[in-house]
């Protein structure tokens, strides 16, 4: 199987002289096209920024980010920028709504930025808002939603195009434990029949018992976590 996303030897610190921190040692891992790869880890054990070297949203301090094959560690912003437009999308935990458009809207929003065909639109926000459970709330602005509500719609907008890869930083970190089940459903479904590839972080236990492929970021460090879970 071809590998979507690969870092080799990743480093990441921050500061310098007698201030300088390392962030994350010698990160070696290879995603492939279609998986749901999930990593672990405590607050401040830099799975953030290991997301945002693999968006290229920061570059790394040594080692290499390899995105299909094509070198994207040392991007220039504008390759960064496009990178991140047309193939990967992002769950950040701010969530990033506009205020004052509709879930509609800001799903639309997304949209718009990619390459995906006006007369698709409705049909991608319809079906994304429906994997999300907010048929409901669909004419709703983000101030009128509850916090897992607002996540569920920032999961559906980076849903919407289906670009090859998708970052999720805690994506089911507002929602109750019924929703973030119904999540993990959807994101596996969209690996499996969209060839999809995601790459989220949590702290849910439930859902580590279900994820085949985990990994645990400690000291700036990463372990697969397969063997550990099943022992």
């Amino acid at each position: 199987m071809n590998s979507i996303l690969e870092a080799r030897h990743l480093g990441k610190f921050f500061g310098k002289g007698s201030n300088k921190v390392q962030v994350l040692k010698d990160i070696n891992l290879t995603m492939s096209e279609g998986s749901l790869t999930v990593l672990r880890g405590r607050s401040g054990s830099g799975k953030t920024t290991l997301l945002n070297l693999f968006c290229a949203l920061d570059k790394p301090s040594e080692g290499d980010i390899f995105f299909q094959n094509k070198q994207i560690s040392q991007y220039t912003e504008k390759q960064s920028s496009e990178l991140r437009r047309m193939y990967i999308g992002i769950i950040f935990q701010s969530y990033g709504l506009v205020p004052l458009l509709t879930v509609e809207e800001n799903i639309e929003f997304g949209l718009r930025i990619t390459d995906v065909p006006r007369k698709e639109w409705k049909k991608r926000v319809d079906q994304s808002i429906d994997l999300v459970g907010l048929n409901k709330r669909s004419k709703h602005r983000p101030s009128e939603l509850s916090g897992g509500e607002q996540q569920r719609v920032a999961i559906a907008r980076a849903i919407a195009p289906k670009p090859p890869l998708i970052l999720a930083d805690e994506p089911t970190a507002e929602l109750d434990s019924n929703m973030a089940l119904r999540i993990i459903n959807v994101f596996q479904e969209l690996t499996q029949n969209d060839k999809m590839s995601i790459l989220m972080t949590t702290h849910d236990p439930a859902i580590l018992e279900i994820i085949d492929n985990v990994y645990a970021l400690e000291d700036g460090q990463l372990a697969d976590d397969k063997k550990e879970k099943h022992t």
